[in-house]
């Protein structure tokens, strides 16, 4: 079965910014794009009420998504774009919908009152619950967005895209999360930026005067060890460039900080079987929130 890019579309400025964002991804896949809009059942006497009318339900459930196709056809000729309508949950629908895409996109914000449904609480749902990659676009981003600027700095499509950024862990590293991440930079032709964040010993959280020679030592392990990861990644994709750093403090601050001058952020997130709570990780917490950049999290066991 050929998977296809799947965006989760609610009319918001976030979700249609997901939608281009899925267009052009599908396009450096050579796959097709469905978009995946969700109509949730309302009560029948709110169904009732003038805002919510046969006209206005006809309107989010046709016009939006129907439109929405038509111009991404006409920006993205030779993607193949179709509309899948769908009824009940949205956190639901758009997790079962993932299970058989390439990838999913979604607003990272949606907008609140009638229609929306990606808002933060259902789009960190279905990050927590989906087995396949999901990207989180905020409002307003931009193809130009991800390209350098041209020669006179004046944002352009048509320029180099900017590194792809990987969070890594060296404790636990997992092919997935590092494969998506140098397959995207080797479709974009781009380079691939690694950071990996650690902490020193317990005793320097409690004021004990540390041992700078072990810090010194502590870091070059830790550079060791990233080098050692990357290794056979980088015989794998050896057009890829990377470029690797490991610093000492906060992962989530420094991601936070690169995603300003990537392309797309990509983060892992552990498979969890229990069913019960939100779990997503204190790291891909932090930078869904606060990273400017499109990102990608990818399951993992």
């Amino acid at each position: 079965m050929v998977r296809t890019v799947v965006a989760g579309l609610d009319g918001s400025a976030e979700s249609l910014a997901a939608a281009e964002w899925a267009a052009r991804e599908a396009k450096l896949r050579g796959l097709p794009l469905k978009l995946v809009h969700v109509w949730e059942p309302v009560p029948e006497p709110i169904a009732q009420a003038p805002l919510l009318g046969a006209e206005t339900q006809q309107h989010w459930t046709e016009r939006i998504p129907r439109e929405a196709a038509d111009g991404l056809r006409l920006r993205h000729p030779g993607v193949d774009v179709s509309v899948e309508q769908l009824r009940g949950s949205p956190r639901d629908v758009l997790t079962r919908v993932a299970k058989d895409a390439e990838l999913l996109a979604l607003g990272s914000r949606g907008m609140s009152g009638i229609g929306g449904f990606l808002l933060g609480s259902v789009g960190q749902a279905v990050v927590a619950q989906s087995d396949r990659p999901v990207v989180l676009v905020r409002a307003g981003e931009q193809a130009a967005d991800e390209h350098t600027p041209d020669p006179s700095g004046i944002p352009s499509a048509a320029s180099p895209f900017r590194p792809v950024l990987l969070g890594l862990d060296t404790d636990s590293p997992h092919d997935t999360v590092i494969g998506f991440a140098f397959d995207a930079a080797a479709r974009r032709e781009s380079g691939l930026r690694v950071v990996h964040g650690w902490n020193p010993p317990p005793y320097y959280a409690y004021g004990i005067p540390a041992d700078p020679g072990l810090h010194e030592e502590l870091a070059k392990q830790q550079v060791a060890a990233l080098t050692e990861v990357l290794s056979p990644w980088r015989k794998r994709f050896p057009t890829v460039e990377v470029a690797e750093r490991s610093r000492y403090g906060s992962a989530a601050n420094h991601l936070v900080d690169a995603a300003r001058e990537a392309s797309l952020v990509v983060v892992g997130r552990r498979i969890r079987t229990n069913p019960l709570g939100v779990h997503v990780g204190p790291v891909t917490h932090a930078v869904l929130h606060h990273a400017t950049a499109p990102v990608a999290v990818v399951a993992h066991h």
